[in-house]
């Protein structure tokens, strides 16, 4: 007589011995009760008398225990209790209590008892007959949802660009000491356009609105027109006074204002258009190494403008910190978007595929444990949470949705086996157990090759995304079970629209794989190698304006100043003498005017100031303002008057006191790593053929360091997709101990690389921050599944089942769940491409991509490599049913369905 699982499920994961009988016959025993007594199974006990499990002389007592717990309701307070002496099955004696009652089975009266042994009543025992697995799973993933998120709100959000190189990177170290002397080139360059521009209204509020900002602790300088030092001629020598005087703005007309404003070289271009129809503010701050910082900057800075009623005048802000702020909303947007966009896909496909509330429960705690805790890493190891580390959670939720489909679809099977309970996930951890192990640590492999990337960013994201994927492993395999184990006794449904319908387009692929085995793998072949020549278009580059699209505000605000103005990126030439006062000379200054005016010709370089710049207009304004004075002149001792006798602040801009160390500020138009990485390629051939003897010279600035991070890049790229292929590949041959096997398992997952590389070709996306790290990622990824796949496959063999039917058995259990995990990652790398930050985007893009084709590769190529290996023989392929036909044409029916 069979039990309802429903109804008697608490007996199922109840810890005590527990039975029911009618009319002297066992009609259910519990697995505590049958282990207690030493039966394997209910039908061992069902045909035994109940007495008969007693010994003779406690078989009166137990009939009259049985008679009066019969009259008592299950509802009582107590219970009838009786001491007997069992059998157990190999006829060892048993002393235990018996507390019974009446209770209805099958609308029919029963009585349920309970055993309690000598062993029960001890401490020791009931504490540990408690479901601590069950105890510890549940405060584990209630512990680690609350803790994490104390810890999120210390979480410190910076993507400077400091943060993507290493600290001792010689372009570091030289900026660094740039520093220490000079004001930062990371700045804020703000555009107005309107009328009035130099009226005296509004160069009142231009100036007061420059000194507002100037008192922000976060700025260091403010530069504008009533700021910037003007250099003029006197009857007597020279004056510096500010370009627009407010405290004299009677003395002048807005006209004049305009024609002295374009007369001077250091305002024209930028500070005043050309036309003068737009001048610019530029903020300069303080070392700002975070970028919630730059954003408060960013904001106070458009308050101020607000208050000073100059907004209508701003048409557009940029600059490195203003771009800095603009990927940092990017972040923040797509993490308030993605991450809930995420779960939802992957809680849905998961109700789609199981529709079972416990599954989805289940996996929503789950998913926010493992993205919690595994950014919670960056606020323990005090690392700074960037647009690289923004991908870690829509993937750790696809990789734990993932992982999660995998058990369920295990626990699927087993229910429709018609186990129950601790049975059930016992014979579901039996299966997936071991490919878990290894697809965990194949993952981990991939992600932590990212640790060998020189840039930061990069190498904490492989790092602490591969202990995210450690920790779903541990969750998965470990945690969740305990809680199926003890409430999952319902059988899971099977649902065409669900689970069933997936197994119809395995088995498509799967079977043309199969029979035609050379005409996939060539074909296959054929084409990557027709598409291989793809791969060497890839251009690897990094445009931060690229990185946005073309109408956004940041993008369309840096192409309206560089229209105006001057280009917004930029670069110092670093010349340091070998003695104070070595600046001076006029040898010197002269190799450095002749520097300005070469790099000035290169089209790249919009204009340049220095210290040379200075000399010349006090020159100039000495000698009456006259033209052929406007040049350094042949004297040191009139220089060094002139610096003496120089009253303004801009010239230590760019010059220390001691004239030891000068720089020369570039304004340069490209944002593209190549071309400035070609601009100073030129600049170091040209100071190389000019030196000067006593003068060191270095490349420094913002430009520099974006540059050095694109060599860094490529050596990172190929160190971390070196390094996880050959991890994987030393991990399957662990796993398999074959060199063949590790081998074929290698070909269907550096297919999908080799794909993503020909995509990126093919369409120009390029090789930069984000897509390069996609490698690394995909290949740890999508060797999951062909793990799954193999292991069902080998171990099968290995157990003497022929390589085709092995191959069927295969597909039909681990295919589907292959399918399911590959539509729902894909479906959540997907949603990235509505990002409107264009390196996300393509990371969703690319990755979707390769996880697709990856799957395609498992399901078609893999069993066609397993049949020209395993199982191409004439004799095998005449024996088995797969390969054999009616004479209607159908399939013969000898073999499982992968339908």
């Amino acid at each position: 007589m069979q039990t309802d699982p429903l109804q008697y499920a608490k007996f199922e994961r109840d810890p005590r011995p527990v039975a029911l009988q009618h009319d002297g016959m066992f009609v259910y025993a519990n697995p505590a009760f049958l282990k207690l007594l030493g039966y394997t199974s209910f039908s061992e006990l069902e045909a035994i008398p109940v007495l008969d499990l007693v010994v003779d002389r406690h078989k009166d007592r137990l009939r009259e225990h049985f008679a009066a717990a019969s009259k008592i309701s299950k509802n009582s307070k107590e219970y009838p209790r009786a001491k007997v002496t069992l059998l157990k099955s190999d006829g060892a004696h048993l002393v235990a209590i018996m507390n019974s009652c009446h209770t209805l089975f099958d609308d029919e009266e029963a009585v349920e008892f309970s055993l309690i042994t000598e062993a029960d009543l001890q401490l020791k025992n009931i504490f540990l007959r408690l479901p601590w697995k069950f105890y510890f799973s549940v405060l584990f993933l209630f512990l680690f949802t609350v803790l994490p998120n104390g810890l999120l709100l210390n979480l410190n959000i910076n993507n400077t660009p400091r943060v993507y190189l290493p600290s001792d990177a010689p372009s570091v170290v030289i900026d660094d000491e740039l520093r220490r002397y000079f004001p930062g080139d990371q700045a804020v360059l703000l555009l107005f356009e309107g009328v009035a521009l130099y009226s005296d209204g509004f160069s009142t509020a231009f100036n007061n609105l420059a000194k507002t900002l100037a008192v922000n602790p976060l700025i260091d300088d403010v530069v504008n027109m009533t700021t910037q030092d003007h250099i003029r001629g006197t009857e007597d020598g020279f004056l510096v006074e500010p370009l627009v005087n407010v405290k004299k703005l009677q003395d002048t007309r807005p006209k004049e204002r305009l024609a002295r404003a374009l007369s001077d070289r250091f305002a024209k271009d930028l500070l005043v258009a050309e036309d003068g129809a737009a001048v610019s503010l530029l903020v300069i701050p303080v070392k700002i190494d975070s970028s919630l910082e730059r954003l408060a900057l960013e904001d106070e800075i458009l308050d101020e403008i607000e208050k000073a009623r100059l907004s209508g005048y701003l048409v557009g802000m940029a600059g490195q910190i203003t771009t800095d702020v603009a990927q940092m909303r990017s972040m923040l947007r797509d993490n308030m978007i993605f991450i809930p966009v995420t779960t939802v896909i992957g809680l849905f496909l998961i109700w789609w595929l199981f529709h079972r509330w416990l599954a989805m429960v289940v996996s929503g705690v789950v998913i926010g444990v493992v993205v919690s805790s595994t950014v919670a890493f960056y606020v323990v190891f005090n690392q700074p949470f960037n647009l690289i580390s923004s991908i870690i959670p829509p993937l750790l939720s696809a990789l734990t949705v993932a992982a999660l489909v995998h058990l369920f679809n295990a626990l699927h099977y087993a229910s429709k086996r018609g186990l129950t309970g601790p049975n059930r996930v016992a014979s579901a951890l039996k299966e997936v157990r071991r490919p878990a192990f290894y697809t965990a640590l194949t993952t981990v492999a991939g992600l932590a090759s990212l640790g060998l990337s020189p840039i930061p960013p990069i190498k904490v994201f492989g790092l602490i995304s591969a202990v995210g994927v450690g920790l779903i492993y541990f969750i998965v395999i470990h945690l969740v079970p305990n809680i199926f184990a003890r409430y999952d006794y319902v059988e899971w449904p099977s649902r065409k629209s669900g689970l069933a319908g997936l197994d119809r387009l395995v088995s498509g692929l799967f079977r043309i794989g199969v029979r035609y085995p050379l005409y996939v793998v060539g074909s296959i072949a054929l084409v990557l190698g027709a598409l291989l020549p793809q791969v060497g278009k890839i251009v690897v580059e990094t445009n931060i304006q690229e990185f946005f699209y073309p109408d956004h505000p940041i993008r369309m605000a840096t192409e309206r100043i560089e229209e105006r103005l001057v280009g917004t990126s930029s670069l110092d030439i670093v010349f340091k003498a070998s003695q104070p006062g070595g600046l001076k000379q006029p040898k010197v200054l002269n190799n450095i005017r002749a520097f300005q005016r070469w790099v000035e010709s290169q089209p790249e370089v919009d204009k340049s100031i220095s210290l040379a710049d200075f000399v010349e207009e006090m020159h100039w304004g000495f000698n009456a303002e006259n033209p052929e004075y406007r040049r350094i002149p042949n004297n040191m001792e009139l220089i060094s008057q002139y610096l003496l006798v120089y009253d303004g602040e801009d010239l230590f801009d760019f010059v220390d006191e001691s004239y030891r160390i000068t720089h020369v500020s570039l304004n340069v138009n490209v944002h593209g790593a190549n071309a400035l990485s070609g601009l100073m390629a030129r600049i170091r051939e040209y100071l190389a053929k000019h030196s000067i003897n006593g003068i060191n010279w270095e490349i420094a600035g913002f430009g520099r360091l974006f540059a050095d991070q694109e060599d860094l890049l490529i050596e990172g790229q190929v160190k971390s997709l070196l390094g996880a292929l050959g991890l994987i590949f030393l991990l399957m041959l662990i796993q398999w101990r074959s060199i063949g096997s590790a081998v074929l398992c290698m070909i269907p997952n550096l297919s999908p690389i080799l794909l993503i590389f020909i995509i990126m070709g093919l369409f120009g996306l390029w090789l930069d921050m984000a897509t390069a790290m996609i490698a690394s990622v995909a290949v740890g990824i999508a060797v999951d599944d062909t793990i799954h796949v193999y292991h069902g496959f080998i171990s099968r063999v290995r157990r003497g089942v022929s390589p085709i039917v092995a191959l069927v058995k295969t597909y039909k259990h681990a295919g589907r769940a292959v399918l399911t995990t590959t539509i729902i990652l894909s479906a959540q790398f997907i949603v990235l491409t509505l990002s409107e930050f264009v390196p996300t985007a393509h990371f969703g893009l690319l990755t979707s991509i390769g996880l697709v084709s990856a799957l395609f590769f498992d399901l078609l190529l893999l069993p066609a490599l397993l049949i020209l290996i395993y199982a191409r023989h004439p004799a095998v392929m005449k024996r088995e049913p797969l390969f054999m036909r009616r004479q209607d044409g159908s399939r013969s029916d000898g073999t499982d369905s992968v339908g």
